[in-house]
């Protein structure tokens, strides 16, 4: 069960390949419960429901509501319980495994107690904190506060009936054992991070007329440095901070351009480009398809992302990170984000930034500018931490271990 779409990005990367691999791998028979919102579903229907139907998956997707605030939100968590009762009356399942936000996990539960199912509690995050330290509640709204503090006491109940627990970082998992009030602690976790298509994510797989193609229409130049930021901004990025490491770049690499591979709209990243006083001119901004990702990252000579260091960012894994490292690209980040700076130190894949000014900028740009990036050690790394197949066996482990 998925509160994300099985046709949004997020669906195609992160829970599909995974389904594939242990269906054929493991013998496993799979039904997909998903919420899809009705642009995405009108152009991605019929490919997801191919790719399913070619690996005997059974997919069942579920309309997304969302208006008005938290009401859309507790009719879909009615929806997805109906359905799932009405597919276990109909064919039995053995095991529910609940991903994502926390809304999965409260029909999953259920179906537990009612059915005597399985339950995995795959969190992916501290959901309810990262509504606060997002500002997406304000704990001074008597409303927001009233649904944090539900959630806070849903996420115990979680820890502590679920059969498998599974972060994706170790950060998160040091965290939740450091809790008092998790009445079975320390709960058997699962760390797994968010891992890649290595085939996909490969300089070997670009295609080098249209690389050339690419780069000829975005007017770049053999001798251009070009660091790239690929994917949405969001909520957690923080553009202003990376727009002020690449001015401090371009006193060193005049010939330095930012490329923006993303689907946000260009105003808004262009607005801050000029408010920062950065010539547009260093500054490119495309929009690409899933598909043509990798020949625009290819392009980049490094990437940077910086994430806002709060509490529940201890649980995030950037699907970004291991994307660019599958391709050999050293990344510029920031420290207390998940893994990311342990990552990063391990496999000596980028440059860390520890301080948001002028003295740690112009320390990492240094840094990055002097260091001889061993880019297949980085892919070495990519595939030791972050492949697809290292990823499939470790679910694989986990519903062996409930199921057999």
């Amino acid at each position: 069960m998925s509160y994300d779409g099985m046709t949004d990005p997020l669906g195609q990367s992160q829970v599909l390949p995974y389904l594939i691999n242990l269906a054929a791998q493991g013998g496993y028979n799979f039904t997909i419960l998903s919420f899809e919102k009705p642009d995405k579903y009108q152009k991605y229907k019929t490919l997801i429901e191919s790719i399913c139907s070619d690996h005997g998956i059974e997919w069942v997707p579920l309309a997304y509501t969302k208006n008005p605030p938290v009401f859309s939100t507790i009719y879909d968590v009615v929806k997805l319980k109906r359905k799932a009762e009405e597919i276990y009356l109909k064919k039995p399942y053995v095991l529910v495994h609940a991903r994502g936000a926390y809304m999965t996990s409260l029909v999953a539960l259920d179906l537990k107690r009612k059915f005597n199912v399985k339950y995995i509690f795959d969190m992916r995050g501290f959901w309810a904190d990262e509504r606060i330290d997002g500002n997406l509640w304000k704990l001074s709204n008597p409303l927001f506060k009233t649904i944090y503090l539900f959630f806070k006491k849903k996420e115990k109940d979680f820890l502590e009936n679920a059969d498998e627990v599974i972060t994706l970082t170790h950060a998160a998992q040091e965290e939740i054992h450091s809790w008092r009030n998790i009445s079975n602690n320390p709960v058997h976790i699962s760390v797994i991070p968010c891992c890649v298509d290595m085939e996909k994510f490969s300089q070997s797989k670009v295609d080098t007329v249209l690389k050339e193609k690419l780069k000829a229409e975005l007017n770049l130049k053999d001798a251009d440095y070009i660091l790239s930021y690929l994917g949405s901004l969001g909520t957690w990025y923080m553009l202003e901070e990376m727009l002020d490491f690449f001015r401090v770049l371009l006193t060193k690499k005049s010939n330095a351009k930012l490329l923006f591979v993303t689907n946000d709209p260009e105003e808004g990243i262009m607005s801050k480009v000029a408010a920062k006083g950065i010539d547009k001119n260093t500054v490119i901004i495309v929009h690409s398809s899933f598909e043509k990702v990798p020949t625009y990252i290819s392009l980049s000579d490094a990437s940077i992302f910086f994430i806002k260091p709060a509490y529940s960012k201890k649980g995030s894994s950037p699907i970004k990170q291991g994307e660019l490292m599958s391709m050999g690209i050293p990344v510029v980040c920031n420290s207390n984000v998940g893994d990311t700076d342990w990552i990063v130190r391990k496999y000596h894949s980028g440059i860390v930034v520890d301080t948001f000014d002028t003295v740690g900028y112009e320390k990492a740009v240094s840094e990055l500018l002097v260091h001889d990036f061993n880019h297949t050690a980085i892919i070495d790394g990519a595939t030791d931490y972050f492949s697809l197949e290292v990823g499939v066996k470790e679910y694989m482990d986990v519903y062996k271990k409930l199921l057999d």
